[in-house]
């Protein structure tokens, strides 16, 4: 039997999902796994829709395993909290066939940026949202968005030490939008290169500053070098914010678990 299971954690304290060989217990998936084990009354290893790193949060991170072990819904959902750390939270439970994956089935992944914009810090939302004081023009940004919406190569994102076989990926969707002082950027597409999420944003940034020509956009993406671009944005403000699957599976949470940002 295959479960999979919606899973939200906040990333501060932790090396990321995966487990390493070094920090394993300070991973999201050592606790994981851990709760779930105990639950399930035998060893359990997950696997992920979504790996994230150091630092970096999820709205809806789903993962899978199998087990022989049948409990209720409720049952494994408490269950497994009971055994969890206060900044992880398994929200929902799946019912799924074998021939679902966590990682292999995913149709695409969106990813949310929180950045305050204003000039002084809000010190109890530091480890959830990046500051930025110079002030951010929004309508820059979208013009960017013609370049980025597309399957094209992003070798120009692309973080030191990727191992993705290709650079080229499809961005889906890109979209921008402000809350008084939040922004929010939320980025779909079919899969990420390392750090191609934080690059991004930095990117989009140093356009929003006028540190960026407008006219030097495409061409700076069009060099498929990193060196050309500005510093990558730190992971405290990136969010895994949902993953979608094909219909047939019934994950669908966008509204039951909507974000009010």
């Amino acid at each position: 039997m295959r479960l999979a299971l919606c899973v939200e954690y906040k990333g501060t304290n932790y090396f990321g999902w995966q487990i390493q060989k070094h920090h394993k217990e300070k991973t999201i998936q050592y606790h994981v796994d851990r709760a779930i084990s105990k639950i399930a009354n035998h060893s359990v290893k997950t696997a992920c829709g979504g790996r994230t790193d150091t630092g970096v949060h999820a709205f809806m991170q789903i993962i899978h395993f199998d087990t022989n072990t049948k409990r209720s819904k409720l049952n494994w959902i408490r269950g497994i909290n009971s055994f969890l750390p206060d900044d992880i939270l398994v929200k929902d439970i799946f019912n799924v066939d074998e021939k679902f994956h966590a990682r292999f089935s995913v149709i695409d992944r969106t990813y949310r940026y929180l950045i305050i914009n204003r000039p002084y810090q809000l010190i109890s939302f530091n480890e959830n949202f990046f500051h930025m004081n110079k002030k951010i023009d929004l309508s820059r940004i979208e013009k960017s968005f013609k370049y980025l919406k597309c399957k094209r190569d992003f070798s120009t994102f692309r973080g030191s030490g990727c191992v993705s076989p290709s650079p080229v990926k499809t961005i889906k969707a890109i979209t921008i939008k402000s809350k008084k002082d939040i922004i929010i950027i939320d980025i779909t597409a079919n899969s990420f290169l390392y750090h191609m999420v934080r690059n991004i944003v930095g990117f989009l940034i140093d356009i929003g500053t006028s540190n960026i020509p407008l006219k030097d956009i495409n061409r700076l993406i069009e060099a498929c070098d990193r060196r050309k671009i500005g510093l990558s944005v730190p992971p405290h403000g990136l969010y895994l914010l949902k993953i979608r699957y094909p219909s047939q599976y019934n994950i669908n949470l966008d509204d039951k678990f909507s974000i009010a940002i």
